[in-house]
């Protein structure tokens, strides 16, 4: 069977039985190829006078581009006789730049044809931090919107400069430079499923960037589990709010929505509003929307219920989804936002699946592709335990390891399984909740404590907008749960907030749980977006027990000790 074959057939599988967990599970087996390039051996094939939409990028004063697989398929091959003539070969790694035009995937499949490596890169990135993914990831050629191309002024080093959305002395210019070229693109030589395709920073929650390396195979073919979660058909219109540069970008951006026959959708707003946002959704005909915790948290202060949204399938991704922003959505819409996980290392690993009964809390079962095993201290299958992957069979959507770093990738895939850092438990009917990063959870008293489930606690107060639980040093218990609170628009901090906040908690919460000091103030986040629970600790360990800070409050204030 070819290449595309064997790939479409396990896609059709999946959608056939998308709302069928049980008969999906039991049938499906990743196809094995041992020659294949997405871009050339799917994509181009699927595009074949297909006229079907499979991007269409709308603007913030609502003009629209749209383009055919056909179309981008065509332009795609282009911008990959572009990058040829300029140097680009087969192992190159190629640091990508831009925000959500449609340059950004004619690029990226370019890339893939011509088995470049590719490293997205948010523009956010400057300084230290661009130099170092330079450096580390050993960029020989570099693709960059033009209004940040002066970040590279000061970077060192022997590089192709390409500038997207604009002339820039001493770069080449994508726009002008690829007209003239053919339509037409034949690869040289053949791309191994094996070969090296996408290099992913991680987002350094608790330490510095681990770089992934991903391949031919683990995300065009492992993303068929996303594909399956988010619930993905032929015809769909996905909008996945997300930023160019991160592994979720490509999960639902890109791998997962042309897997299915979908159309990528992008609204390019100028600011994020909640209001405005509901608004495109309504009038483009949005079908299925994937957005993280901060943007449903913003959705849900708006009446939903005046919204009547085309929307079929809703998911949350990025971290975990607290309850009653699920409950809000459900009750004005009639749809549940299903919850998964899935980190840079791999694709979806764990999700409510369509049609599925969904528990209230549970991030759901294991997806098509993976065996999953929760494993205690001693390593052993447990009720509760770090998140794990069994290796025999690879899971075909797993990394080939972190690039440079032999040591990390031997302690994550050791004894038989890839370790996540993730803990969570399950209950007698396979569902998974999540607990929390390894480095998160936390004793008190002698009793382990989850920081997500006492900040999905706090985040159901009509004031709590955001929340992040870590120990605080306590003389008599070695630590306490603290909450770093950030407070929705119009709330004010202050001793009556913190009153109401300790005593809505304590109703909600067993007393060994119990919050006992609450700061306000705003959460320190990496540059995807993801809390720095890791600063916050630090924060903690360094303050003595006697000192406050501005806004700081504790239980025993309100309650006599």
């Amino acid at each position: 069977m070819s290449a595309y074959g064997a790939f479409t057939a396990a896609r059709d599988l999946l959608q056939r039985h998308r709302t069928d967990y049980d008969t999906a599970m039991r049938e499906y087996r990743a196809p094995a190829m041992e020659k294949f390039n997405w871009a050339l051996d799917y994509f181009d094939v699927e595009a074949r006078g297909n006229d079907t939409p499979a991007l269409r990028v709308v603007a913030a004063d609502r003009s629209e581009q749209v383009l055919s697989y056909a179309e981008i398929s065509a332009s795609s091959n282009q911008a990959a006789n572009y990058l040829r003539d300029l140097g680009v070969k087969r192992g190159d790694p190629v640091l990508l730049m831009l925000p959500n035009r449609v340059e950004l995937w004619e690029l990226m499949l370019a890339a893939v044809k011509l088995g470049a490596v590719i490293v997205p890169t948010t523009m956010l990135v400057c300084g230290d931090d661009l130099a170092d993914r330079l450096d580390r990831g050993a960029i020989r050629h570099v693709i960059v919107q033009a209004s940040e191309t002066p970040k590279f002024t000061e970077m060192h080093g022997n590089y192709t400069r390409i500038s997207v959305g604009g002339e820039v002395d001493g770069w080449h210019s994508f726009d002008s430079g690829r007209l003239a070229l053919p339509m037409d693109f034949l690869p040289e030589g053949v791309t191994l499923a094996t070969d090296p395709l996408l290099l992913y920073f991680t987002s350094g929650t608790t330490s510095k960037p681990k770089l992934v390396l991903h391949s031919h195979q683990s995300y065009p073919v492992g993303h068929l589990s996303t594909m399956y979660w988010i619930g993905l058909q032929k015809g769909d219109l996905h909008w996945n709010i997300s930023s160019p540069g991160w592994a979720k970008h490509a999960w639902s951006c890109l791998f997962a929505p042309w897997n299915a026959g979908a159309t990528v959708f992008v609204y390019n707003y100028e600011r994020f509003n909640a209001r405005d946002v509901l608004d495109v959704i309504c009038s483009s005909g949005v079908t299925s929307l994937c957005a993280p915790p901060t943007v449903w948290r913003m959705m849900i202060q708006e009446d939903l219920t005046r919204f009547k949204v085309p929307l079929r399938e809703l998911v949350g991704a990025g971290e975990p989804l607290n309850p009653e922003v699920i409950d809000q959505v459900e009750r004005a819409w009639g749809i549940r936002i299903r919850d998964g996980f899935g980190q840079s290392e791999t694709t979806a690993q764990i999700g409510n699946t369509p049609g599925q009964p969904i528990k209230p809390g549970s991030m759901g079962r294991p997806l098509p592709g993976y065996e999953v095993v929760l494993l205690d201290a001693d390593e052993l299958p447990a009720a509760e335990g770090e998140i794990s992957l069994v290796l025999k069979p690879m899971p075909v959507g797993l990394m080939l390891g972190y690039q440079g770093e032999p040591e990390k990738t031997a302690q994550a895939l050791r004894q038989g399984h890839y370790h996540t850092g993730d803990t969570a438990w399950r209950d007698a009917d396979g569902y998974y909740f999540y607990v929390g990063r390894n480095d998160d959870v936390f004793k008190s008293s002698d009793y382990r404590i989850s920081p997500f489930e006492l900040e999905s606690v706090l985040v159901e107060h009509d004031d709590v907008l955001e929340a992040a639980i870590v120990p605080s040093p306590d003389a008599l218990r070695l630590s306490v749960p603290k909450a770093f609170v950030t407070l929705r628009q119009g709330a004010l901090p202050g001793p009556e907030l913190a009153a109401s906040i300790f005593a809505f908690t304590r109703s909600r919460l067993s007393p060994y749980k119990r919050i006992r000091r609450i700061e306000f103030t705003e959460l320190p986040k990496t540059i995807s977006g993801k809390i720095r629970r890791v600063e916050l600790r630090n924060q903690e360990a360094a303050a003595r027990c006697a000192n406050r800070r501005p806004n700081e409050f504790w239980e025993e204030d309100f309650l006599g000790g």
